[in-house]
């Protein structure tokens, strides 16, 4: 089983994918760790030092190297991931890949997001929530169409991490 989950920062991709890599006991990739460990750089000093556009190239490469050379897990996304390039096409692509959109509504996101703005560098630099709320909406608006092209589309607002994995595993189920 090759499970892909993608969806916008702080959706929960991370979490979900621990927990649902544990309970199918398949190993879990974070595509961001994985990059950090090929490049020996966390996220922010690659953007910092080598640029986005380096730093995009190097995720597909590892999402590519990923898909095609690891059986079986449960690998969780960046949220830029499934929009540049070929990412979204070389997933829907893969043979044995089942790839998920794990989908938050926007105030839970702002919610959420605004509490973590201090450890995502993207949105480090917003103090007025309104505004950001605005960047939120416009940006997942542009990504929505890449997310869209997942498998499985699963709504996670309003459920706690206990429900979001059930409904997760039921979708697995399908899949088998």
């Amino acid at each position: 089983m090759k499970v892909v989950l993608l969806g916008y920062m702080g959706v929960g991709k991370s979490t979900l994918g621990r927990l649902l890599a544990k309970a199918f006991q398949l190993k879990f990739i974070d595509l961001d760790t994985y990059i950090e460990s090929k490049e020996q750089l966390s996220i922010s000093e690659l953007f910092r030092k080598k640029g986005e556009i380096y730093f995009r190239k190097a995720e597909s490469l590892a999402l590519q190297e990923i898909i095609t050379k690891e059986d079986n897990f449960v690998l969780s996304l960046g949220g830029g991931t499934p929009v540049y390039g070929r990412n979204m096409h070389n997933i829907m692509e893969s043979p044995g890949v089942v790839s998920v959109y794990l989908k938050l509504n926007i105030q839970t996101l702002v919610d959420r997001l605004f509490l973590q703005r201090e450890f995502r560098p993207l949105i480090s630099h917003y103090e007025d929530k309104n505004e950001f709320e605005e960047f939120v909406r416009k940006h997942l608006f542009e990504r929505q169409q890449f997310y869209y092209m997942a498998d499985h589309v699963l709504d996670l607002t309003g459920k706690d991490a206990s429900e979001s994995l059930d409904e997760l595993i039921q979708v697995m189920n399908q899949n088998t």
